[in-house]
């Protein structure tokens, strides 16, 4: 799969899925500073993040094509953050097109929403 992983998003995950095969760029490494409407707008990937503002461009109709997936783990809970969300992709890894995906310590939430609709 095709991941663009945010600013805030913890490299381990980085590191992660591109051990596990997965073609993973970053913010840093390809827009560094961007602002979160470029980086939905100008990627063709599922983005990765831990920040809460991408949950209201997806639904706000930003035109995010691919997905999101929020990584939502507090400073207590992160050693298991790379196995959940490696467990997430394993499960429905196919299916995150137009979803916008919640992982919480065992918890996730999948949404749909339609790209570009208010």
């Amino acid at each position: 799969m095709r991941f663009l992983a945010d600013e805030s998003c913890d490299f381990a995950v980085v590191r992660a899925l591109r051990a596990a095969g997965h073609n993973v760029e970053t913010v840093t490494e390809t827009c560094q500073g961007a602002p979160d409407e470029a980086v939905t707008v100008q990627t063709r990937r599922i983005l990765l993040t831990e920040d809460k503002d991408f949950g209201q461009l997806v639904y706000a109709g930003s035109g995010l094509s691919l997905g999101v997936i929020l990584i939502r783990f507090p400073g207590n809970a992160r050693q298991g953050m790379v196995k959940a969300i490696l467990e997430l992709l394993e499960r429905v890894g196919d299916k995150l097109q137009d979803r916008f995906v919640v992982v919480q310590p065992g918890r996730v939430r999948i949404s749909r929403y339609a790209p570009g609709e208010q």
